[in-house]
């Protein structure tokens, strides 16, 4: 009997810190319905935290709690989008567009830059516009 009671008492220690760690999952892993504007874990929901630990404590599964959710809410309330149907994109636009970016920016930095030959002239000084005018005003002021 004292076996048994020792293997009871384990077992409820052990059994404790899973199911808070589920519990914290679960609660990372849904919107807070309140304001939409981070998880349950981050807005301390007080109403969902009941529930979920209720659910957990009851027996259920993660993937169960977060079932009921959606049944309840949509799958809006999922903080992490089902890779499913439309929502495929909110996974594949990001990795599009970082693709995107670095090919315009690899395309910028090889192109060779032209040089305008009105501007090249002017720096290497051998032919400036109007020189022959501009040297008979500069001769008359003096």
């Amino acid at each position: 009997m004292k076996k048994f009671i020792i293997c009871l008492i384990i077992s409820v220690l052990i059994a404790v810190p899973a199911n808070e760690e589920l519990i914290t999952d679960i609660e990372q892993s849904l919107m807070a319905p309140c304001c939409w504007s981070g998880t349950v874990d981050d807005h301390g929901h007080s109403q969902l935290e009941g529930e979920i630990r209720t659910m957990v404590e009851a027996g259920q599964r993660r993937q169960e709690v977060l079932d009921h959710f959606v049944q309840t809410y949509g799958e809006r309330i999922l903080a992490i989008p089902v890779a499913q149907g439309f929502n495929i994109m909110a996974w594949i636009a990001p990795v599009i567009i970082a693709i995107a970016a670095l090919t315009v920016l690899v395309l910028y930095l090889r192109t060779p830059k032209k040089i305008d030959e009105k501007s090249a002239s002017y720096e290497s000084g051998t032919s400036i516009p109007f020189n022959d005018q501009i040297e008979k005003e500069l001769k008359e002021m003096d």
